[in-house]
C-alpha cells in the first residue's frame, strides 16, 4: 500500500453499528428477525445520512458472533460502536464485541413506537403472535443487564433512550455524539507545529506535551523560527504581489498601513503557508522573542495576518506558545465554531458584560463584518511592531472553552455559554468583543477562574456545550460548564 494510501486509511472517521437479539426466539416468532432487522437498516440509513462512514454488522444473536463482531470492529478500525438493543438478548452476545473492539460504546435504547397499541395487540387470537408482537417492543428489557456488565467490566458507556423516528429528540442527541466523535478523530489525527519558546514568567500557560498526546492523541511537531525565515528568502516578488491582494480582499485594510508593512506581511503569510504543509500541520502555537538576529525578528513581527490567514482556513494559530489554547481553538474550529484567541481585557460593570479579546491573530470567519488590517508602533509587551487584526466576533450566541489541567494528572475542558452582544469596543488594532453571561459578569469572573483556565481560551460561535461535554466523555476527561 502507497504511503498516501495509508494515510488516508487511517485518517478516515468510522462509527460501528451492531444491532443484538436472541437466536432463540427466530424459529419461535416468525418474522420477527426480519423486522428488528429493518430497524437495523433504519439506524444505519439514518448514521450514513449525516456523513458518517458505518460500519454495520447487523444482528448479532449469539455469543460466536459476538467475538466475531469484536474483531471486525477492531479490523475495521472504527473510533465510536452504536450498540443498538433491538429486543431482550444476553449480555454474553454484548460483551466480547465492546471489549475486543476498546472503543467509546453508545446503546441506543430506541423504541419503534412511542407506546404500544394496546387495543389491536389484545385483540390478536394468537398468543404467540401476540408474544412476538411484544418481543418487537421489548428493547428496553435488556438494558439494565447490559449496563450492568459493563460497569462491572469498567467498560465506559453512554445511553440514548427514545425513538426510532427521526423527529424524535433522540436522533439530535446522536447527532452530537457523532458530531463529538469526529473531533475527538480530527484531534487525534492532528499535527500540531510549536514554534520558539514560552512567553516567559507566564506559569499558567506552561504545558505537558506528553499529557496532551496521551488525552487528545494530537502530534506533536516542533519546529524552529528559523526555518521560518529561510522560507521568506525564498518567497518571490509576484508571490507577494498576489498575497497582498488576498490580504485585500479578506481584510479592510486600513489607510495607515503601508505598502512595505503590507508586502512584509504577506511575505511572512507566503512563508508560512508553505511551513505548515512541509509539516502537514493542522494548529501551530508559536511565541519568539526575535531579539539578535533580525531576520528571525522581521518574520515574527510580520507574522500575525498570515496567523488570521491560516486560523479562517481551519489551521488555528496560537501566540504566546499557547499550547493548551490551540488545542481548544481547534476543537471550536472542529465544530465548526470558529475558535479566535481571547483573553479579559476589562470589565463594564455598567452594561454587565466583559470586554474580551487578544493582540495578533483573530478567526476571521467568525468575524462581525469585515476586519481591519492596522499598523501598531508597538507591540505591547513584545518586540517590534507591524500589522495587526481588529474584529468582533459575530453577535449572537457563543462558546468560551478552555482546555486546562485539573490537578490530578490529566486535563478538562472548562466550557461557559454566552452572548456577543453590540456596543462600544476598544479600537486598538486588536480582536476585541463584548459578551454578556446569564450569570452576569461579576459570577462568570468568579466562577470561571475557580476552574484553573489559564488566562487565554477559545471563542466559538453557538452555543457549543452539549458537543464538548459529550466529546470530553469520549475522551475520558472532565467537562466543567461555568454556565
Amino acid at each position: 500500500m502507497a504511503e498516501n494510501e495509508l494515510a488516508s486509511v487511517s485518517q478516515r472517521h468510522r462509527v460501528g453499528l451492531f444491532s443484538v437479539g436472541l437466536d432463540t426466539y427466530w424459529g419461535q416468532f416468525n418474522g420477527l428477525k426480519d423486522r428488528l432487522e429493518s430497524y437495523n437498516q433504519t439506524i444505519a440509513a439514518r448514521l450514513g445520512a449525516s456523513g458518517a462512514d458505518v460500519l454495520n454488522l447487523g444482528m448479532i444473536d449469539c455469543p460466536e458472533k459476538a467475538a466475531a463482531a469484536g474483531h471486525a470492529f477492531r479490523q475495521g478500525d472504527v473510533d465510536l460502536i452504536f450498540l443498538h438493543v433491538a429486543t431482550y438478548a444476553l449480555s454474553s452476545t454484548v460483551l466480547p464485541v465492546v471489549r475486543r473492539a476498546k472503543v467509546p460504546v453508545i446503546l441506543l435504547n430506541l423504541s419503534p413506537q412511542a407506546a404500544i397499541d394496546y387495543a389491536a395487540f389484545n385483540a390478536m387470537k394468537d398468543r404467540t403472535a401476540m408474544t412476538g408482537e411484544w418481543l418487537a417492543h421489548c428493547q428496553a428489557c435488556s438494558v439494565p443487564e447490559i449496563s450492568n456488565v459493563f460497569r462491572r467490566c469498567g467498560i465506559d458507556f453512554h445511553q440514548v433512550t427514545g425513538l426510532l423516528d427521526d423527529s424524535d429528540s433522540a436522533w439530535a442527541e446522536i447527532a452530537d455524539w457523532l458530531a463529538a466523535s469526529r473531533v475527538a478523530h480530527a484531534m487525534e489525527h492532528n499535527r500540531m507545529g510549536i514554534m520558539g519558546h514560552y512567553y516567559s514568567g507566564m506559569l499558567d500557560i506552561y504545558s505537558d506535551l506528553t499529557l496532551q498526546t496521551k488525552v487528545f492523541g494530537t502530534h506533536v511537531e516542533i519546529v524552529e523560527v528559523d526555518e521560518l525565515s529561510a522560507l521568506r528568502r525564498e518567497v518571490g516578488d509576484g508571490q507577494i504581489l498576489g498575497r497582498m491582494e488576498q490580504i485585500r480582499s479578506a481584510f479592510d485594510v486600513q489607510p495607515d498601513c503601508s505598502e512595505a508593512e503590507l508586502a512584509r506581511a504577506a511575505r511572512t503569510s507566503v512563508a508560512l503557508d508553505r511551513l505548515v504543509w512541509q509539516y502537514r500541520l493542522g494548529s501551530l502555537a508559536y511565541y519568539y522573542k526575535g531579539t539578535g538576529i533580525a531576520e528571525n525578528e522581521d518574520a515574527i513581527s510580520s507574522i500575525i495576518v498570515g496567523n488570521s490567514l491560516l486560523t479562517a482556513r481551519g489551521i488555528p494559530v496560537a501566540g504566546e506558545f499557547e499550547i493548551k489554547n490551540v488545542q481548544a481553538m481547534k476543537i471550536m474550529d472542529c465544530l465548526g465554531a470558529g475558535g479566535s484567541f481571547t483573553e479579559y481585557y476589562a470589565n463594564d460593570f455598567a452594561d454587565d458584560v466583559i470586554l474580551m479579546g487578544h493582540d495578533g491573530p483573530g478567526h476571521i470567519a467568525i468575524a462581525d463584518g469585515k476586519p481591519k488590517v492596522r499598523p501598531l508602533g508597538v507591540y505591547h509587551g513584545k518586540v517590534g511592531s507591524g500589522l495587526s487584526i481588529e474584529m468582533s466576533v459575530k453577535h449572537g450566541p457563543v462558546t468560551l472553552l478552555a482546555v486546562a489541567e485539573d490537578g490530578k494528572g490529566s486535563l478538562k475542558l472548562v466550557v461557559a455559554e454566552g452572548e456577543s452582544v453590540p456596543g462600544p469596543i476598544l479600537e486598538i488594532g486588536n480582536t476585541n468583543s463584548r459578551y454578556r453571561f446569564p450569570i452576569g459578569a461579576r459570577a462568570f469572573m468568579q466562577e470561571w477562574n475557580r476552574e484553573g483556565a489559564a488566562h487565554h481560551c477559545a471563542i466559538g460561535v453557538g452555543h457549543k456545550h452539549a458537543h464538548l461535554a459529550k466529546l470530553a466523555a469520549l475522551l475520558g476527561i472532565e467537562c466543567v460548564r461555568v454556565c
